[in-house]
């Protein structure tokens, strides 16, 4: 039996303008009637993603890739973890040798370095009315000036990252979890292809996160609905009780996935997972 459903936001239940797909809405307003716990596990931050939990009514909420979880009905925060103001820095040295874009988040706002561009960009079209976003000459200034509680940092450019997050894992004792938008999985929002590398503390992913949440709730793998698109879904998909990938999504998570769903997310393709596995 399924005691915890875990879902991604983006291309899962919200698409690239950040709409809910009616039939997506309706299967989560049914599984709110019952016992299941139902937690978001996104990339985002609890503050870019405050008006959508309002809208969806989780109960948990997995941010900034496994960052924070937050108890939604109480706002209680039950883990938080943050790169340090050093790392950050060493961090922003290294994108800086290769010409390479950097923003940080905190608890409630997107600060970048001269302007945002690629992902960062993207998220200010988005969320803008939503989140402080500010511009700075010197990121390295501003963060020793101001000491902020970094949840990640992220690097983005339109080259191959694959060096620089090995660099950064293997010198500053963190992850770096790599999203490449080319091709067909090109930035629709901004009409751009680029790749960015989520960064986070050491051992900080969704599935580490979820596992922490299970815990809690005393849950087991087995009792886990897990759901995602994204290859930093990869390995909440592939340890859960049933892993299910949502149609158009990154041909990585397909290969892992126990479930494909036919729906993408414009047509409800969560929706038709929940309708699979669970019985109303």
């Amino acid at each position: 039996m399924i005691k915890l459903i875990a879902s991604d936001l983006d291309g899962t239940i919200i698409d690239y303008n950040n709409q809910v797909a009616n039939d997506n809405l309706t299967a989560i307003n049914k599984l709110n009637d019952t016992s299941i716990n139902f937690a978001i596990c996104t990339g985002k931050t609890y503050s870019m993603t405050k008006n959508i939990c309002n809208e969806l009514h989780p109960t948990y909420g997995i941010f900034g890739n496994g960052t924070q979880i937050i108890n939604l009905k109480t706002e209680e925060e039950i883990i938080r973890n943050v790169i340090t103001n050093e790392q950050a820095i060493n961090c922003l040295k290294i994108a800086e040798d290769k010409n390479l874009n950097v923003h940080i988040y905190t608890e409630n706002k997107i600060i970048a370095q001269q302007e945002l561009k690629y992902i960062g960009f993207r998220n200010y079209i988005l969320y803008k009315n939503q989140v402080d976003f500010e511009i700075v000459e010197s990121l390295e200034r501003y963060i020793k000036q101001n000491v902020p509680s970094i949840l990640k940092l992220v690097i983005s450019g339109n080259t191959d990252l694959e060096k620089i997050k090995k660099q950064i894992e293997d010198k500053e004792n963190l992850t770096a979890i790599q999203i490449k938008k080319y091709d067909k999985y090109k930035d629709k929002t901004i009409n751009e292809e680029y790749e960015y590398l989520d960064i986070v503390p050491k051992n900080v992913t969704k599935y580490t996160a979820l596992k922490q949440l299970s815990d809690y709730l005393r849950v087991s793998n087995d009792e886990i609905l897990a759901v995602g698109d994204n290859v930093n879904d990869i390995e909440m998909i592939k340890n859960a009780g049933i892993g299910v990938a949502i149609g158009g999504c990154y041909d990585e998570v397909k290969e892992i996935a126990s479930y494909v769903t036919k729906n993408t997310v414009k047509t409800g393709g969560f929706a038709e997972a929940v309708y699979k596995f669970i019985e109303f």
